[in-house]
């Protein structure tokens, strides 16, 4: 029960931001919006998936944890190869979630009050590292999918 749980929230987590960075942003772009409007609209999406992202996140901790202690114990062996991996897997967790809680408490904020500010030079700029955090973030999410999938078939 424990894995499917797990599961679960890191596809409805990494599913979902996939969905919103190569669907939902892409496709906010077809639409007849003011650039406002946009940003607002996409910002809607991104706070309702907000909601699922941090209930997931909730979930796969303490599932990774059990995870964990059911295939390591609470000793485990510092040289096996396959707690080595988990070891980089949990670093990457850390990595990753940093970023993206800080990418989206930190640069959306600023985005939508310069938008309504009408500072369009600084939200381009603001946005370009803000879409460098996220692809980042992103990596590091499939990097983590790996790490868990080695985990899995190493003897």
């Amino acid at each position: 029960m424990v894995l499917w749980l797990h599961l679960f929230s890191a596809i409805v987590f990494i599913g979902g931001s996939f969905f919103i960075w190569f669907v939902v942003w892409p496709v906010s772009f077809d639409l007849s919006l003011s650039e406002k409007d946009r940003t607002m609209m996409v910002g809607k999406f991104s706070k309702r998936f907000a909601l699922f992202t941090n209930l997931s996140v909730l979930v796969l901790i303490p599932t990774g944890l059990a995870l964990a202690y059911f295939d390591f114990g609470l000793h485990p062996s510092l040289s096996d190869p396959a707690f080595e991996i988990l070891l980089l897997k949990a670093a990457t967790v850390v990595v990753a979630l940093s970023l993206m809680y800080y990418n989206n408490l930190h640069h959306a904020k600023k985005i939508v009050k310069m938008i309504m500010e009408k500072k369009m030079d600084d939200v381009a700029k603001m946005r370009k590292t803000a879409h460098f955090i996220s692809y980042v973030t992103l990596g590091l999410l499939i990097l983590i999918t790996v790490f868990a999938a080695m985990i899995q078939v190493y003897p």
